[in-house]
């Protein structure tokens, strides 16, 4: 498909809908103020949903997976065989994310967009790899410009099936062994810094095996000598990645916001909003990894401004972090639409 679509508009937040929400908000039974962020989560929701009650009742949660053949160069504490096990593991209901989504009556797609072979038919995975796993992007582009093109499609129909079951909250997860690497290689084309600067263990490397892992992405890095995000995402990236870059800017295209995990999809959402700058109007922070780099492109994907939501040294991918983080938005939004007004409470006002 064509990537007219990447910059596309946006809608913008609804500046009517969030004087309302203001205007109710000052009349619920608290002092001012005394739900701290919570208040101001339930504010920009309800400009994203232009209502003045928003709601978080029917969340959409997709882990892209595929594998990375920059894994040959021994980046990962864990052999490439994992991916493919873990998708297994998905469609079982075992992995974290699925345990969370059922726990907060999410509804929760896997999305195979590369393992290295075909799966057998899964529950709940859809096959739609583009590829055998990424080349190695230490030595070539991760991938061609037609298999950029169909990784960011898998992100579109992921968004456009959320938006046809009247998402209301999209969060993107990652699943492939080896993605911690591509991750810091795009990041680091994006930020325009050295690897040193993002680098961390991943899935529990040592420090030589950080400091190797960095001097491979340095490499890579003077290789590809990118700085423009699509062509990072295709030199450096991973078909997840690109996958979750394109479901982002669909999401919000279709009015959906976006509840951005950890580290990995902290570097897709960058590449996104890179693209179409837009973006960053429709992105929650959900929480900060205990990746190292992960610091620098929050602030980067915020402007410096919004905290994320949590700290919980959590460096498990899969979307985990964000669904996590789920509650406290739903919670700002029970709070803001369920609370009595003083009226109605026969409270006195201070």
């Amino acid at each position: 498909m064509s990537l007219d679509w990447l910059h596309h508009p946006l809608p913008a937040p609804s500046a009517a809908a969030a004087t309302a929400a203001a205007a109710r908000q000052a009349q619920l039974t608290k002092p001012a103020g005394a739900l701290g962020r919570l208040e101001a989560l339930a504010l920009r929701l309800a400009a994203l949903q232009g209502v003045a009650c928003p709601r978080l009742e029917r969340v959409r949660i997709v882990v892209f997976a595929g594998d990375h053949g920059v894994v040959a160069e021994g980046v990962s504490a864990y052999p490439q065989v994992v991916t493919a096990e873990m998708l297994r593991n998905f469609a079982r209901g075992g992995a974290a994310i699925a345990v969370l989504a059922r726990l907060w009556g999410a509804t929760l797609e896997v999305v195979n967009v590369g393992t290295v072979a075909p799966l057998e038919a899964l529950p709940g995975v859809l096959d739609r790899r583009v590829g055998a796993g990424t080349g190695n992007l230490v030595r070539e582009p991760a991938m061609s410009a037609t298999q950029l093109d169909a990784a960011l499609a898998a992100g579109f129909e992921a968004a456009e099936r959320a938006a046809d079951a009247a998402a209301q909250l999209f969060i993107g997860g990652d699943m492939g062994i080896g993605n911690t690497t591509a991750a810091t290689a795009l990041g680091c084309a994006l930020l325009g810094c050295g690897a040193a600067a993002l680098a961390g263990p991943g899935t529990g490397l040592d420090a030589e095996g950080v400091r190797r892992k960095a001097r491979l992405v340095d490499a890579a890095l003077a290789r590809a000598g990118v700085s423009d995000p699509l062509d990072a995402l295709r030199e450096l990236g991973g078909f997840e990645l690109a996958a979750l870059a394109g479901a982002c800017l669909r999401s919000a295209q279709r009015g959906i916001p976006v509840l951005v995990d950890g580290f990995i999809a902290s570097a897709a959402a960058l590449a996104a909003r890179r693209i179409n700058p837009a973006l960053g109007d429709w992105l929650l922070l959900a929480h900060r990894s205990a990746e190292p780099g992960h610091a620098r492109l929050l602030a980067a994907l915020a402007d410096g401004g919004e905290a994320p939501l949590l700290d919980l040294g959590l460096r498990l991918g899969e979307g985990s972090g964000a669904a996590v983080a789920l509650p406290l938005l739903q919670a700002a939004c029970a709070l803001h639409a369920d609370m009595a007004t003083f009226d109605e409470a026969g409270v006195s006002r201070a």
